[in-house]
């Protein structure tokens, strides 16, 4: 018996590995042409509008895409793991214990108001942000694969991408825009709120974390796949490298014109 499980402990510590170096070793967590642009502080406010009118999509799409997963869940624990992310989204404040039960819902605490006030203060109005008819294609072919493959019907696929985007996120990405957006704010916005941008980042070491969790817990269940894992969470670093890569596309073609 000690011998079959010290087997299991070793084919999930090798396939630990394997996962860790596919997102470690991907171009969009090794390397983000824009957000290392953009944690210069030097974006023009037309610069800084685009990236928030396309940021908010992708915000606000992802609802969506949470939702789904919900819907997709495997079993209580994974829907009501889903439905507390989507809790929280939408306005319901973590307890104490960092959960949302029985936790109180406010308008203003919703993910996507902290964005649509951060436009405000750039100038947007709600009409214009957050809707898919804002989007570029490089936006909305990244919120498409969203809901293809962390939406997935296949709970080993859907897995792989969440694991996936969760490490991408706490990989230092929120730190870079944030680098930016503080220049900025002592240069020309001095009323710029980012709570948005710094409570992502506070938050992200916690969702990675809970990825790995549940990914001790899938390896062992029945049914899972690491070929279809491993599909996803390829699929959705290429579909991230898209967003980015677009809104590096975006900037330069600015330039050129």
């Amino acid at each position: 018996m000690s011998t079959m499980t010290l087997t299991k402990k070793d084919d999930l510590t090798e396939f630990t590995d394997k996962v860790d170096l596919l997102i470690e070793n991907h171009p969009i967590v090794k390397h983000n042409d824009f957000t290392s642009w953009f944690s210069q502080g030097c974006a023009s406010d037309q610069e800084l509008k685009h990236f928030t009118v396309q940021f908010s999509v992708f915000s606000h799409l992802f609802i969506e895409a949470q939702l789904r997963k919900c819907i997709n869940a495997m079993d209580l624990q994974s829907y009501r793991a889903s439905k507390e992310i989507l809790m929280n989204e939408l306005g319901v404040v973590f307890n104490k214990d960092g959960s949302v039960n029985g936790g109180k819902f406010k308008f203003d605490a919703g993910h996507f108001e902290w964005l649509a006030d951060f436009a405000k203060h750039l100038g947007l109005s709600f009409d214009q942000i957050g809707k898919p008819s804002h989007a570029t294609k490089a936006t909305m072919d990244f919120c498409q694969a969203l809901m293809t493959w962390y939406g997935s019907e296949d709970w080993s696929v859907a897995a792989g991408a969440s694991h996936a985007i969760e490490h991408w996120a706490a990989a230092g990405f929120w730190k870079e825009l944030i680098d930016g957006l503080k220049t900025i704010k002592n240069a020309t916005h001095p009323d710029l709120p980012l709570g948005f941008w710094v409570w992502h980042d506070q938050i992200e070491d916690q969702h990675a974390a809970h990825t790995d969790d549940e990914l001790s817990m899938l390896f062992e269940r029945e049914g899972f796949c690491q070929k279809s894992f491993m599909q996803g969470a390829s699929a959705i670093l290429d579909a991230v490298k898209i967003f980015w890569d677009g809104l590096e596309a975006d900037r330069l073609q600015e330039i050129a014109a």
